[in-house]
C-alpha cells in the first residue's frame, strides 16, 4: 500500500466513505521519554493485530463512545506503512481514538501522543504555542519506533506519514515543511482583535504574540522521513504565503470542516476562495457543521457523530475563522 493511500483512507474515513475494516486493531500504550520534555511523553500505538490480546474500549466520553481495541495482542504478519498523528490543543490522543482505530484497522501502524502542556488534563496556553515541541514529539515518538527491537522489524520505516487535527494539522504541516510566519499572524491579530476569538482568548490571557521567539516559531522543522500529511482543519497558520510552504512535501491532503457560513472558516489571504490557503494545489475537502452535528449528538445522548460527503462551497474569504476546534470544549 503506497502511503498516500494510506493518507487518503483518512479522508475517508472523516468523509464517513463506507470501507470495509479489519478486525478490532491491537493496542499498546507507551510512554517516551524526550530530552526536551521534563515529563514523560505519554501515548499509544494502533496495529493490525493478530492472535491475542484483551478488548478494551478507548476513547469513551461525553460525546463519542469508545472504540474496541486488542490491548496486548500480537501485531499481524507484515512491514505496514506508518502514520503519526497529532491532536489539537486541549485534546488527547484518545478522542482521536475513532481516527487511529480506522487507520489500523484498514492496514496502517498509528503512532499517537499526548503534547505535554497541550491536552485537556494538562494545558498551559503559553506553552501550548510552541509548535515546534509538538513537532519534536513526534519526532522522537518516530524515533523510538524506528529504533525499539520489538517494532523495528515490523514497520517500514520508508512509508511514513502524519495526520492531524486543529493544531495538530499545522504540527503536521511543519514536520512536512512548511515554515510558520509570526509576522503574518501577529497582523492578522492586529487586524481582526476581538472580532476573532482565537487573538482574543490570547490578548486576555496575556500573550503578546509578538513577543514570542520569531526564530524558533518560523524555523523549519521538516522530517525527511515524512513522505506525506494530511491536516484536518488545520489551527493557527494565518498569515502564510506561497514563500512559506515551498519545502513542503508534494503529497498533501488538506480538510475542512463546514461548508458556507456553517463552517469553521478558514481566512485565505491573497488568493480566490476556490484556492487552498496554503497554496500547495493541495485538494482541499470540505464536510458540513461538524459543531451542529456535535449539538446534535448531545442531544440525542451517547453517539458516535457521523460526518457525511460534501462537496460544498469555499471558504468565506476575509472573514474571521470559527477556532472551536482549538479552543472548543470537545478537544481534539
Amino acid at each position: 500500500m503506497k502511503t498516500r493511500n494510506v493518507v487518503a483512507t483518512a479522508a475517508l474515513i472523516a468523509l464517513g466513505v463506507e470501507v470495509q475494516c479489519g478486525e478490532a486493531p491491537g493496542f499498546e500504550r507507551v510512554a517516551l521519554d524526550m530530552p526536551h520534555r521534563e515529563t514523560v511523553v505519554r501515548g499509544a500505538i494502533w496495529y493490525p493485530a493478530g492472535a491475542g490480546g484483551e478488548v478494551r474500549q478507548v476513547g469513551e466520553n461525553a460525546v463519542f463512545i469508545g472504540v474496541p481495541v486488542l490491548e496486548g495482542a500480537a501485531a499481524a504478519e507484515g512491514r505496514p506503512p506508518v502514520i503519526l498523528l497529532s491532536h489539537g490543543l486541549g485534546g488527547r490522543f484518545e478522542t482521536n481514538a475513532w481516527l487511529s482505530a480506522g487507520l489500523a484497522a484498514r492496514g496502517a501502524i498509528v503512532l499517537s501522543v499526548n503534547h505535554p502542556k497541550s491536552t485537556s488534563s494538562d494545558f498551559d496556553l503559553r506553552q501550548a504555542l510552541n509548535h515546534w515541541t509538538r513537532a519534536q514529539d513526534l519526532q522522537g515518538a518516530l524515533d523510538w519506533l524506528l529504533d525499539e527491537p520489538h517494532w523495528m522489524p515490523r514497520v517500514d520505516g520508508t512509508r511514513v506519514a502524519a495526520v492531524g487535527y486543529s493544531y495538530g494539522g499545522w504540527t503536521v504541516l511543519s514536520m512536512g515543511g512548511a515554515m510558520g510566519n509570526l509576522a503574518g499572524l501577529v497582523a492578522y491579530c492586529d487586524s481582526f482583535g476581538e472580532r476573532d476569538d482565537v487573538c482574543r482568548l490570547l490578548a486576555r490571557a496575556g500573550i503578546d504574540l509578538a513577543a514570542m521567539d520569531a526564530d524558533r516559531f518560523n524555523a523549519s522543522y521538516k522530517d525527511g522521513r515524512i513522505k506525506a500529511i494530511a491536516a484536518i482543519d488545520p489551527g493557527l497558520h494565518y498569515g502564510l504565503d506561497a514563500s512559506n510552504v515551498t519545502n513542503l512535501v508534494d503529497d498533501v491532503l488538506l480538510i475542512g470542516l463546514g461548508t458556507g457560513a456553517d463552517r469553521q472558516r478558514l481566512l485565505v489571504s491573497a488568493a480566490p476562495c476556490s484556492q487552498p490557503a496554503s497554496g500547495t494545489g493541495a485538494p482541499l475537502h470540505r464536510l458540513p457543521d461538524l459543531q451542529a452535528q456535535r449539538r446534535s449528538n448531545l442531544e440525542r445522548g451517547r453517539r458516535r457523530p457521523r460526518l457525511r460527503r460534501s462537496g460544498g462551497n469555499g471558504p468565506r474569504c476575509g472573514s474571521p475563522p470559527d477556532p472551536a476546534g482549538d479552543f472548543g470544549p470537545s478537544g481534539s
